[in-house]
């Protein structure tokens, strides 16, 4: 029998501003997978460099950020990083810094948000294999140089209510090998690589490092919700096209008919070809599925949605959207004074308005369900749409990343050879919506608290207590509080909240990068 677990755990004017980014950067790149939870977004990767290069690495690092964008010799006062005021002048060539990523912690710590007395930039990193801009821009999970894709699969420690420790799935891409090989949410893992007592860290660390670390296989023993058979699978890495929807249904309910779609990542709807994507052709569809089905409410779960592409949640917003809010703001971005003032944008902010007419939903309300691991790109998309119809969170409160990313190639040349060094992801701008409302750096809370029982597959209205609580409301107008009927299965589920995540890793990128200035070049 399973037990239910709870998780422990307009385009952008840029002009010439970005267009000389070409001698050192490529524009927009992608989201950047964390290795250490949510708590910081900063990771490098890829090979190391030769002492001089990285040293290079620093050196054009923090000109980008705090002195001139475009680093064309002209001396121009022209810095990148929205915070670029808090951090005092840096010597980057100082040996105190052994390393680009070192220097980029410390210039992170200087911003401070009043409120909670911490720093603001929990998000800039060094992405030192440029792994993100395939991924994210072009919807693809490609070779490396270590392994041939991944597995496509994110993986969670949690407990019952006899604190034994489980690992189950918490996601997997339906084109990964871990999807095709019919792995989804609520998969118990009985055995990775041998490993059966995930009580202790060093085996936790090992299933970790199992799915993570660039091998090319996993051996598992699986356990599908509601069965008791256990079977033996080899999961191979490969690469694979991003399929960023992992579940989707409708309800017919005697409130009308209710969709649902499971929204994991936010893949760009055009490629760095400007061809469209996988996810655009998935998302036409999808739409297309719930206009034919005549819903009045609509459900997107966006638990675990590290973000990704702007444009991507633009188009989900319009998509989405009443025709009330056509041809209206959509959403306002800044930068900091100095490209605020070179670019052009004053008063609120670069405007992005709605399209002249929206996707043809008529919705009584719009349901979210989110929790911590909801970021950036999807915060946004929800932020959007407040101001123009009924939008309702449920489940915990988001990550909390008002502010995103451009995206700079860093690169030195060397005997006439240019050296590709990193990409650089420090923050650039930071968006509100049409009321100008965001902000929201510590997360934004849900209209209802609900548990996520890790165990309980996408889409089960009989045990999710997301999607319990969401169609009591559809029925009778408000949440369920106290007194909410559970049936034994579930109750045996009811347990505190774990700390075994605490090495966790996002199998996608946790942030929000405009990837239009890179088309402007």
């Amino acid at each position: 029998m399973n037990m239910f677990y709870r998780s422990a755990a307009a385009p952008l004017c840029l002009g010439v501003v970005l267009l000389a980014m070409a001698g050192i950067s490529a524009c927009s790149k992608k989201d950047h997978k964390s290795s250490g939870g949510t708590t910081s977004d900063t990771t490098a990767t890829g090979t190391e460099l030769s002492a001089a290069d990285e040293d290079s690495l620093k050196y054009l690092m923090y000109r980008n950020m705090q002195v001139d964008i475009n680093d064309i010799g002209d001396n121009q006062d022209l810095p990148a990083y929205y915070w670029y005021k808090s951090v005092p002048t840096l010597d980057p060539h100082s040996s105190i810094y052994p390393n680009a990523d070192t220097l980029l912690n410390v210039m992170r710590q200087y911003a401070i948000n009043a409120t909670t007395g911490n720093p603001y930039d929990k998000y800039s990193f060094l992405d030192r294999d440029s792994s993100i801009s395939t991924e994210l821009e072009d919807g693809k999970v490609e070779a490396t140089k270590a392994v041939e894709g991944d597995f496509g699969i994110q993986v969670v420690f949690a407990a019952d209510n006899n604190n034994d420790v489980h690992t189950l799935v918490e996601y997997a891409d339906k084109n990964s090998p871990a999807g095709k090989a019919g792995l989804t949410r609520g998969t118990e893992l009985i055995s990775v690589n041998g490993i059966t007592d995930f009580s202790s860290v060093t085996n936790r660390e090992s299933v970790w490092n199992a799915f993570y670390s660039g091998n090319a296989t996993v051996s598992l023993i699986t356990q599908q919700f509601g069965s008791s058979v256990q079977s033996s699978i080899t999961l191979s890495a490969a690469a694979y096209n991003i399929n960023p929807i992992l579940f989707d249904t409708i309800y017919n309910t005697t409130q009308g008919n209710v969709g649902y779609f499971v929204f994991y990542t936010f893949t760009n709807t055009y490629n760095s070809a400007g061809s469209p994507t996988l996810t655009k052709q998935l998302l036409d569809a999808e739409i297309g599925k719930l206009k034919s089905a005549n819903i009045n409410n609509l459900i997107v779960d966006l638990r675990n949605n590290g973000g990704g592409a702007v444009a991507t949640a633009e188009y989900l917003d319009s998509a989405l959207a009443p025709s009330s809010a056509a041809g209206k703001t959509m959403y306002w971005t800044t930068y900091n004074d100095k490209l605020n003032a070179a670019i052009g944008v004053s008063g609120n902010g670069d405007e992005t308005k709605f399209p002249s007419s929206t996707g043809g939903l008529s919705l009584d309300h719009i349901f979210f369900i989110v929790n911590d691991g909801t970021a950036s790109a999807a915060e946004l998309t929800m932020n959007n749409l407040k101001p123009y119809m009924d939008v309702k969170l449920v489940g915990d409160t988001t990550y909390g990343k008002p502010v995103g990313f451009i995206g700079a190639s860093l690169r030195a040349h060397r005997n006439g050879k240019e050296i590709y060094l990193a990409d650089l992801y420090a923050i650039n701008f930071e968006t509100k919506n049409s009321l100008l409302q965001g902000g929201y750096f510590t997360g934004i809370v849900p209209d209802q608290l609900a548990q996520d029982y890790v165990d309980v597959p996408f889409g089960n209205a009989d045990y999710d207590e997301n999607l319990l609580d969401i169609f009591n409301y559809i029925n009778t107008g408000r949440f369920t509080t106290n007194g909410r009927q559970v049936t034994p299965l579930q109750q045996s589920g009811r347990v505190k909240q774990s700390s075994l995540n605490t090495h966790i890793k996002s199998l996608r990128f946790n942030g929000m990068i405009n990837f239009r200035a890179k088309q402007l070049k």
